[in-house]
């Protein structure tokens, strides 16, 4: 999964998935009664056609095989994702990783299943985007649909607007996309506004958006969380939950403005976990996605989310393995945190306690609310 790398110089350093499986190994997750391993393979080409178009795929492997190929138009060709050798093979095994999660699922061998490799939600079905080549999001979702599974929902809690899943789903009803990310006005890709409510023709209100204040921090991030995505998702009655847990939204990230803790990443994950229990059988797909602080952040976030899906939820308080910092400062140079969480107060304010306007938060959700919630018999006030 390391050969998804786009050089040293970039923000998405390969190193993160190196730190998030030593962490998780070191912990004991993937000794734990019921866990298995499963090593992801390259997606083949029709399940790539399942959600992108034949010439962006052609466009992919052209790259991968001379990344001087220069072609225009995929998204290919500048800084951000650009092309390289073996591109093709890098990003279809990411992909890869979420169908072989969703075929777990679907077959019945497994209720959860965590691919934190995945997660690249900014992809669109002809073009890549935002660091992302193939939409493992959208691959998982269109193999469960093409597999028996009428209503999905996917909730993404990245601090980038998951737009590429949002526009391949934006006219599915059977598709209810849910993201929670920092204001277009202020980030990357600058959509994601709640008056983005899906395609028309049966799939109004199945593209839901929160587009959060700027600097909003933890008791923000989860009176967010749970004044939209709960109630939707029982009104939704999905058969299963796809989550994309992109962690670029903590306050040691530097690409983003969000200020959220390891701790509410975990409260997130636990909350979603909770959701698949009580609506759809337990069924649960797990991604993960953006993240920057790549030795410090990102294996503490995605060791916690492997926990809660395991069923053995790590401890804030507790320390991170002397091996595992042992080997981050012996591989990378740095020392590693010594304590799975932040210290955090994760105190939030329900929106049961009353709408206040003079809140921007409270302003940003009601305006979600008031568009969506209607359309699912909902009061955007009271429910």
């Amino acid at each position: 999964m390391t050969a998804y790398s786009f050089g040293d110089y970039h923000p998405m350093h390969p190193s993160r998935l190196d730190a998030t499986a030593r962490l998780a190994k070191d912990l004991g997750l993937f000794d734990l009664p019921g866990v298995m391993i499963e090593k992801p393979e390259v997606a083949e080409d029709s399940v790539l056609l399942g959600v992108h178009t034949r010439p962006y795929l052609e466009a992919v492997k052209a790259f991968s095989e001379d990344p001087a190929v220069g072609l225009e138009g995929y998204g290919l060709d500048g800084e951000d994702t650009p092309g390289f050798a073996g591109v093709h093979e890098a990003a279809g095994r990411l992909a890869g990783g979420s169908r072989q999660a969703a075929a777990a699922i679907a077959e019945g061998r497994v209720q959860h299943a965590v691919n934190f490799g995945g997660g690249m939600h900014h992809a669109h079905s002809d073009h890549a985007s935002g660091f992302c080549v193939y939409n493992d999001c959208a691959v998982g979702i269109t193999y469960l649909l093409e597999h028996g599974f009428e209503r999905i929902a996917y909730i993404d809690v990245d601090a980038h607007h998951g737009d590429g899943t949002q526009s391949i789903f934006w006219d599915d009803p059977r598709v209810m996309t849910l993201s929670l990310h920092e204001t277009g006005m202020s980030l990357f890709p600058g959509t994601g506004f709640s008056s983005e409510t899906g395609g028309a023709g049966g799939a109004e209100g199945t593209a839901v958006n929160v587009a959060l204040p700027t600097a909003a921090g933890d008791a923000a991030w989860l009176r967010a969380f749970h004044a939209v995505v709960p109630p939707l998702v029982r009104a939704f009655q999905p058969q299963i939950i796809v989550s994309q847990h992109g962690c670029d939204s903590h306050f040691r990230d530097e690409l983003t403005h969000l200020r959220i803790s390891v701790d509410a990443h975990r409260e997130v994950a636990g909350a979603i976990a909770d959701l698949a229990a009580e609506v759809c059988e337990d069924r649960w797909l797990a991604t993960g996605g953006g993240g920057y602080n790549v030795l410090d952040v990102v294996p503490r976030s995605w060791a916690h989310l492997i926990g809660v899906a395991a069923g053995s939820p790590v401890r804030l308080s507790d320390p991170t393995p002397a091996s595992w910092r042992e080997h981050i400062r012996e591989k990378y140079g740095i020392e590693a945190p010594e304590r799975m969480g932040d210290g955090s107060d994760l105190w939030w304010r329900p929106w049961e306690v009353g709408y206040d306007p003079e809140d921007e938060l409270d302003r940003a959700v009601i305006s979600t609310r008031r568009e969506v919630f209607p359309l699912w018999g909902l009061d955007p006030w009271f429910d």
